[in-house]
């Protein structure tokens, strides 16, 4: 199965895009899959990050062409033709939910790059908090080289996420970036040597999970919601969520292990 989905006793969930020989692009059915998996990972109570990366020297090459735009034509043609709505429980919605696209994902998410991160790479990591990557590693809005238009996200998030001028230079140039000059314009969070990616990506993970985690999803949540809203608008959001919080077990909890001078013991509710 090219997507696995594991989750450990630490509330940890590792998403596998396990497709080497094709550099980890997905057709229909893989695009399926993995947004089958975020929606796996959103609804666990008990998952509270996840992990994503790629088996071998790629993270996500996106859609492969030689079979996915087939397949979506397929589709497309019985959906208009009121034939079907869906082929195997893939769906058109499929290939954006897989990349985060306009997705109320507010549980924390690391990005384990090992090697080139592009088109649907690219898309998905924008929709990701955490970015870890190899000196291997590299990364590019390449779509416009090829005449094509990077609709999956990027565009928008992008410039939401860096230095006005450093998205640019990714969205203008379409050129491929190695690592540390990712780094150098905030793509990333960390380079690691690649014997040591999952080690820190778990790392990073455990840094979270030793934080409540209804406080640290509504954290995610209030950022963003509010960068889509002017800011009274993100204000009274944030009062909203903070509510909320508050009204928990766990903000019970805190104060009181802190008191008590003993680690809390969270129960995410």
């Amino acid at each position: 199965m090219p997507i696995h989905y594991e989750k450990n006793d630490e509330h940890i969930v590792r998403i596998t895009i396990d497709r080497p020989e094709a550099r980890n692009a997905l057709d229909m059915y893989h695009f399926r899959d993995l947004a089958a998996a975020w929606r796996s990972f959103r609804s666990d109570d008990d998952a509270w990050v996840a992990i994503v990366t790629g088996v071998g020297r790629a993270f996500m090459a996106g859609a492969d062409l030689k079979t996915f735009i087939p397949q979506v034509t397929q589709l497309q043609k019985r959906i208009a033709a009121g034939d079907v709505t869906e082929i195997e429980g893939c769906k058109l919605s499929d290939s954006v939910d897989a990349v985060l696209r306009n997705t109320k994902l507010y549980k924390p998410v690391i990005a384990a790059v090992g090697g080139p991160c592009v088109a649907g790479g690219m898309e998905m990591l924008g929709g990701i908090d955490i970015r870890i990557a190899t000196t291997h590693a590299s990364f590019g809005v390449m779509e416009p080289k090829r005449g094509l238009f990077a609709g999956g996200g990027t565009t928008v998030r992008l410039p939401r996420q860096l230095a006005f001028p450093a998205a640019m230079e990714f969205l203008l140039t379409a050129e491929r970036f190695p690592a540390e000059r990712a780094l150098q314009l905030g793509l990333l969070n960390e380079i690691v040597e690649e014997d040591a990616l999952l080690d820190r990506a778990y790392a990073w993970a455990r840094r979270i999970t030793a934080n409540a985690p209804l406080a640290v999803q509504a954290t995610k949540e209030s950022v963003m919601r509010g960068l889509a809203l002017s800011l009274d608008e993100a204000y009274d959001v944030e009062a909203e969520i903070s509510k909320r919080v508050f009204q928990s077990e766990d903000a019970r909890e805190g104060p009181k292990a802190f008191a008590e001078k003993r680690s809390p013991v969270w129960k995410g509710r």
